[in-house]
């Protein structure tokens, strides 16, 4: 895996903050901080699209006679999805 520097520019409150989570938390160091949350973030957005179009097939299919179990199997069907993305 490669990677690529990139420049950063955070108010001195923000960075003494980050840093005191480095160390408190046991961090290698910033960017290993910087990773984590940025990856965290990802997987929320990710799980965020996937519920909305959960959402969106659920709401298409209550006029179907769609019974909870489908509902649920449908559930379990997106978090694989998911899953698979976050990997």
């Amino acid at each position: 895996m490669t990677t690529e520097m990139i420049t950063l520019k955070l108010e001195d409150k923000f960075l003494r903050e980050i840093d005191a989570i480095v160390k408190s938390e046991a961090y290698k160091n910033r960017t290993e901080f910087i990773r984590a949350a940025l990856r965290e973030k990802m997987d929320q957005s990710k799980l965020k699209q996937t519920m909305e179009e959960l959402s969106k097939l659920r709401g298409s299919l209550k006029h179907h006679n769609t019974t909870d179990e489908d509902l649920e199997r449908m559930r379990l069907e997106g978090l694989k999805k998911l899953e698979k993305q976050i990997k």
